[in-house]
This record gives structure tokens, C-alpha cells and sequence, in this order.
């Protein structure tokens, strides 16, 4: 009996040590979804851990080691070298943009707009940008074409990572979008309310607002309570 008091102690520990996660279904298996903090994320598919933007920051102590790692830009929070090195594996792939391939040398370049395709899934870089704010008058946090949102397809589910960006026209021009994570932070990205504009314009099934910082996240899900196409998930990120 003192035995199973304590597995199923043990059990509970660790069950409640693991972070949330939602599970998809796909025409190629489930999709483990499992929000880090504030734009890291882990994604497990066809027996694969995809990290995106992993972060010293969260909580990676029972995490799998990545088989992909996908970063959107050049600032600390999305390009972290030593909680990179950590996650990788001798076969571990990590994508990234021209300016992050600078640091993480060995990483597969993609531009905005280029496609590739890997065993398990297909992955499209697409802009991600301000059209507004920066530091200083004529200069940007985000300039066009340094960093990648990406579109992932898995098992026919498109999923968009929006990184860091405004929304700008080539976000509400997207189509066929399942699943979105949309930022919203002040001064660097973009207000709960024009993200729900964004979101309005492109409709995806589902959307986690992430990278919000700061932001009322309700306020977010109340500008899309009318939606009913439109699915708001609130995570822990913080």
C-alpha cells in the first residue's frame, strides 16, 4: 500500500510538473501543442519535437530535446544561442533567417516567401514586420525581410507563427490558416485591438494570442467573441 501511496504521489508530481498542452487532430496523427513562454512553443508530430523560439526563460526540465528548431528573429527573446544548444541534437535542424544564421551558424537559411519541404512537414517563411513603431523617428523594431513568420503544414493543418510583427497587409491576406499565434506587446509589435483586426481579416479556426506581454488577452478575445468561426485560446504563457 505504501508503495502505491507513493507512485501515485509521484505520479501527480509529475503530472503536475508538465506543462499544458492541446492535442490536434490531423489527417496524419495528433498534434501536441504546448505553450512555453511568452513566443516559445513546442510542437510534437509524426514521433517529432518541433521547439520554436526556445527561450532560457521558460521551463524546459521536461522538455524532449528538439528534432526541429524554427527562430523568427535577432532579439534575445526569440534568438537565445544557449538554450539552443541545449535543446539540439547532432541531427537536429534548425531554420532561421539570414540575420539569425549569423549567430546559429549551420542553420538552414529560408527568406520570406520561400517554401521547403521536410519529411514530416512542409514550412513557408512569411513576412513578419512594423509598419510603425520603432525606437526613433524613421527607424523600426522589425524591418522588413530580416525576420520569418512561418506557415507549418502538418498532416494538412496549416499552422502561422506570426513572430514578431504589426498587422501588416501580407498577415490579413493569408488564407487556409488553422491554427495562428498572434502577437500583441506594446511598443514592439502591436495593440490587442489591431491584432483582432488582423485576425479578423485572415479568419483562422483557432488562434492563441502569445508574445503578449503586458497586453489585456481578454480584451483580445472579447473583439472576437462575435466570431463564431473563430476560436480564441487563452494559455498560460506567463
Amino acid at each position: 500500500m505504501t508503495i502505491r501511496i507513493l507512485l501515485c504521489t509521484l505520479a501527480f508530481l509529475l503530472a503536475a510538473a508538465a506543462p499544458a498542452a492541446d492535442t490536434e487532430k490531423t489527417a496524419a496523427g495528433d498534434l501536441v501543442i504546448t505553450p512555453i513562454r511568452h513566443a516559445s512553443l513546442m510542437l510534437q508530430f509524426a514521433g517529432k519535437v518541433i521547439h520554436i523560439d526556445p527561450w532560457s526563460q521558460g521551463d524546459y526540465s521536461s522538455m524532449p530535446r528538439a528534432d526541429y528548431i524554427f527562430i523568427t528573429d535577432i532579439h534575445g527573446d526569440h534568438l537565445d544561442k544557449a538554450m539552443v544548444d541545449k535543446l539540439k541534437k547532432d541531427s537536429t535542424i534548425i531554420v532561421a533567417p539570414a540575420a539569425v544564421a549569423k549567430t546559429i551558424t549551420g542553420a538552414v537559411v529560408m527568406n520570406n516567401g520561400e517554401k521547403k519541404k521536410f519529411e514530416e512537414f512542409e514550412v513557408e517563411a512569411v513576412p513578419m514586420y512594423n509598419i510603425q513603431r520603432g525606437p526613433q523617428p524613421g527607424a523600426l523594431y522589425h524591418t522588413k525581410g530580416r525576420g520569418n513568420g512561418y506557415i507549418l503544414t502538418l498532416g494538412g493543418k496549416r499552422l502561422y507563427l506570426a513572430g514578431d510583427t504589426e498587422a501588416i497587409p501580407e498577415m490579413k491576406a493569408l488564407k487556409n490558416i488553422d491554427i495562428a499565434f498572434v502577437c500583441m506587446n506594446l511598443p514592439y509589435t502591436m495593440t490587442p485591438e489591431e491584432a483582432a483586426a488582423g485576425v479578423k481579416a485572415f479568419r483562422p479556426k483557432v488562434v492563441y494570442p502569445y508574445h503578449y506581454r503586458g497586453s489585456d488577452i481578454k480584451a483580445f478575445a472579447a473583439l472576437l467573441k462575435d466570431e463564431k468561426s473563430i476560436e480564441v485560446r487563452l494559455r498560460e504563457w506567463y
